[in-house]
């Protein structure tokens, strides 16, 4: 085991666009551990639109990013020492671990995963807090119901492919929209959605989505907002819901923008805005892994990661995971 302990700090704090400076690479020490303890060794690491807003000295649902620190993220790890009862070396623990070779847990949020035919890296994507996101918004905030239209915003990211897929899987019509035909092609003739635009080059993404779910949209799974989701909102079905998952086009801007215009045919349609976080019910996240180990078996789920190699590349692959870079959900390899 190496002695050094490569880390990532936050160096500073973004004004708009996060940059490469905004980020640190030091060298730290490998931590020793005490009684109840646990020191991993970490092999993947998540990048995720929620990270940005840490950055920002400003009250959330999770604390700032301080300056100096080591950032934190969804972590798959190998438990390389223990004085915890409820780890053994060698298990595969994942939670939320920092931005660095080697972390050290008192084990508090930390779960033991088994190696298996299942790549590591889907318990930070399709197994983890991604999958879980997409099925809470679409059964527990959305209350999706078969033969319903449903519309996903940022449908081949890591949340989106996954929302799609279940609400084929549970008797919907899907329509979604992405930022390059190549994604587009992967919607339609992989993951099975029935339509779906690039809404970078359709022009009108309102009179787009008219066109392409003529009777109106029941559900809107949202993981944009701005432009798209004043889109969808102006082609709503009466007493449709609208699961507020993200909003990232909004994650880098300088100052607060108007939200979307047409807020009044909220009431017109008597329609139900909810934001949400994955914790808000944890017995849906069991209940989702549960299915979701079914359905990936029988094909019925199908996954797509981009793998960025070596932690130094962190922050960029972050940067560009803002900037819609990504194919499926962003993954970084430690080691």
């Amino acid at each position: 085991m190496s002695e050094i302990n490569q880390q990532i700090t936050l160096n500073s704090r973004p004004d708009g666009w996060v940059v490469q400076e905004n980020f640190k690479l030091v060298d730290g020490q490998i931590p020793e551990i005490g009684e109840g303890e646990i020191l991993t060794r970490n092999l993947f690491m998540s990048v995720d639109p929620y990270m940005r807003s840490r950055m920002n000295d400003a009250k959330s649902y999770v604390p700032p990013f301080q300056i100096g620190e080591v950032l934190q993220a969804g972590v798959v790890g190998e438990v390389v020492t223990s004085q915890n009862p409820k780890f053994n070396e060698g298990d595969v623990v994942v939670g939320m671990l920092g931005w660095e070779n080697y972390s050290k847990s008192d084990g508090e949020g930390l779960l033991t995963v088994e190696r298996g035919p299942v790549p590591l890296s889907y318990y930070l994507g399709v197994l983890g807090m991604p999958g879980m996101t997409a099925y809470a918004g679409l059964v527990g905030v959305a209350d999706v119901q078969a033969g319903e239209t449903v519309f996903v915003s940022a449908a081949s990211g890591a949340v989106g492919s996954v929302v799609g897929q279940i609400a084929k899987i549970m008797g919907c019509a899907v329509v979604g929209c992405a930022g390059s035909d190549d994604k587009v092609d992967f919607l339609v003739n992989e993951l099975g959605f029935d339509r779906a635009f690039n809404y970078k080059t359709c022009g009108s993404i309102a009179r787009k989505i008219a066109e392409l779910c003529p009777k109106g949209i029941d559900v809107n799974f949202e993981n944009v907002g701005g432009e798209i989701m004043e889109a969808a909102l102006w082609n709503m079905r009466d007493f449709g819901r609208i699961a507020v998952c993200g909003m990232i086009s909004n994650y880098n801007d300088k100052e607060m923008t108007p939200g979307p215009r047409g807020m009044g045919i909220i009431i017109q349609r008597r329609l139900k805005i909810q934001g949400f976080i994955v914790s808000d019910n944890p017995g849906l996240n069991m209940e989702f892994i549960q299915k979701a180990v079914g359905w990936l078996a029988e094909g019925k789920l199908k996954y797509r990661e981009t793998v960025t190699d070596g932690l130094e590349n962190a922050p960029s692959a972050f940067i560009g995971m803002l900037k819609g870079e990504n194919f499926g959900k962003q993954i970084v390899k430690i080691a």
